[in-house]
């Protein structure tokens, strides 16, 4: 490790008015940076079934959408998002100043992520380089034993908690 200082922000790429970096992952927890840029906006409205977030706002005053409505946040500002629709959550940066925000992450794997505007879910396990996504048919509920595939059925039903909500 360097004894010197470095601006994380130097290298944070730009994204067409977001930017993220991650800053460390350590066994199940991890940080990134974001950076948005007036009427930059995170990806699309999502919660997570294994993970669970927080938000801390570092500058600026970005808009978050959570499951129960729009809440403007402010500097130094902290948001806990539990696991499940709860925690549903999108940032965006409706002012004329740069936001940014530290979000640190439980990193649960296997985990399973929905995104309700968009009627997909993405699949995380351990050891995988990406996520995987998948359209979900409105008419079907996820559970573990139908809609998973198999390397994620193995994680649940070797005694790890469940991923899915049964109606």
């Amino acid at each position: 490790m360097s004894s010197e200082a470095e601006n994380v922000w130097a290298d944070v790429p730009d994204w067409g008015g977001v930017g993220a970096q991650r800053l460390v992952r350590a066994g199940s927890l991890g940080a990134s940076l974001w950076e948005f840029q007036p009427g930059g906006s995170q990806f699309v409205y999502h919660f997570h079934h294994g993970s669970e977030e927080l938000i801390i706002v570092r500058r600026g005053e970005p808009t978050v959408r959570l499951h129960d409505g729009d809440r403007q946040l402010h500097e130094g500002d902290a948001v806990p998002l539990p696991r499940g629709p709860e925690g549903g959550h999108q940032i965006r940066n409706d002012t004329t100043e740069v936001a940014r925000v530290l979000i640190v992450s439980s990193n649960a794997r296997p985990d399973v992520a929905e995104y309700p505007d968009t009627g997909k879910v993405g699949l995380a396990v351990e050891g995988a380089a990406e996520s995987e996504y998948h359209r979900r048919d409105s008419t079907t509920k996820l559970r573990p034993a139908l809609a998973l595939p198999e390397r994620v059925q193995a994680g649940v039903h070797e005694g790890r908690r469940s991923l899915c909500r049964h109606a």
